[in-house]
């Protein structure tokens, strides 16, 4: 696990959050091509192009958290950090209207 957002919202509620963090992410970041293929309940495909390069992660939704990984050659490894703070950032502001009863 590369990052982590904490949550207290439950598995289903927190899995709403991060599907509508994904669908403002993909209208704020078109360009990136953002996909995301969820390939089980909680567990979800992610990837995005940089610099010509798809970049691959996961997200798994838990009872607690949203755990993130992303894999990233070896030659855009500094544009990891910021790439996860971009991601999480979407994440936590839609976890925060989720607890406020938005979603």
């Amino acid at each position: 696990m590369d990052y982590s957002v904490k949550h207290d919202l439950g598995k289903d509620k927190a899995k709403q959050a991060t599907e509508a963090a994904y669908d403002s992410y993909k209208e704020r970041f078109a360009k990136y091509s953002p996909t995301a293929d969820w390939v089980g309940p909680y567990s979800c495909d992610i990837s995005f192009n940089a610099k010509g390069i798809k970049l691959k992660g996961n997200l798994k939704v838990m009872e607690h958290s949203i755990d993130m990984e992303l894999h990233v050659p070896l030659l855009l490894r500094p544009f990891k950090k910021m790439a996860l703070g971009i991601i999480s950032e979407e994440i936590q502001k839609w976890v925060a209207k989720a607890n406020a009863g938005e979603i």
